[in-house]
């Protein structure tokens, strides 16, 4: 019957995929598939970069980034700006600068991004999801960055959080978080209080910052 497919579809995705993270649900067809994706979660970043000590998460992320020292950026945009780029995803995104294409729409606020990387980084403001969590201590992370930033704290206790007031003494009364100037706390302000005080000339769109502004103007 047709009330039935539903549960048959699952059933043979379950079959095909039985490797299933206890995290966050998603399901791999193989157990490499799993381990690897378990990086997110963890924070772990086994491959590290010979020339100046950096770690990745997966073997292609090193790649990449080796061509950094290399100098190899092998994937060139046809369009007048002649850019090019180490990775050929790279290059697919930045084509669609030019075209204005925006394949990728967020189902809460219709909001649209060039690529799906940037779509699910903005959902998590919607969703607050946190999929990432300290390993020391649980906290939960909506950015595998600002784990990654967090574990240091476990790494050094005290001293980073000493370190990190004297550094940056200009504290957000709304979230906590810190700024070394005062300027870089007022224009964080902005994300609290909507203010939008750069203006298009041409289409007459706000933006938070100057540098919003700069990047729309492109579009025109």
């Amino acid at each position: 019957s047709r009330s039935s497919e539903p549960g048959v579809h699952e059933q043979l995705q379950d079959e095909e995929n039985p490797h299933q993270c206890s995290n966050c649900g998603k399901s791999f067809r193989w157990r490499l598939e799993l381990n690897r994706h378990m990086r997110i979660h963890t924070g772990e970043q086994p491959y590290k970069c010979r020339e100046c000590g950096k770690s990745f998460r997966t073997s292609s992320e090193l790649t990449r980034h080796h061509r950094n020292h290399t100098g190899e950026w092998p994937y060139k945009c046809a369009m007048e700006c002649r850019k090019s780029f180490s990775h050929s995803s790279s290059l697919i995104v930045h084509l669609r600068r030019h075209s204005g294409e925006r394949p990728y729409e967020c189902e809460q606020c219709r909001k649209r991004f060039l690529s799906r990387a940037s779509l699910l980084h903005h959902q998590r403001i919607h969703t607050e999801e946190r999929l990432f969590h300290c390993p020391d201590c649980g906290k939960g992370f909506n950015h595998n960055s600002n784990l990654i930033k967090h574990r240091h704290i476990h790494t050094k206790p005290g001293v980073h959080e000493q370190l990190q007031d004297e550094e940056n003494p200009h504290q957000c009364s709304n979230c906590g978080k810190s700024f070394r100037w005062r300027l870089e706390l007022n224009r964080h302000m902005r994300i609290h209080t909507g203010e939008q005080p750069y203006k298009c000339r041409e289409c007459g769109k706000s933006f938070r910052t100057s540098s919003e502004l700069t990047r729309h103007h492109r579009n025109h």
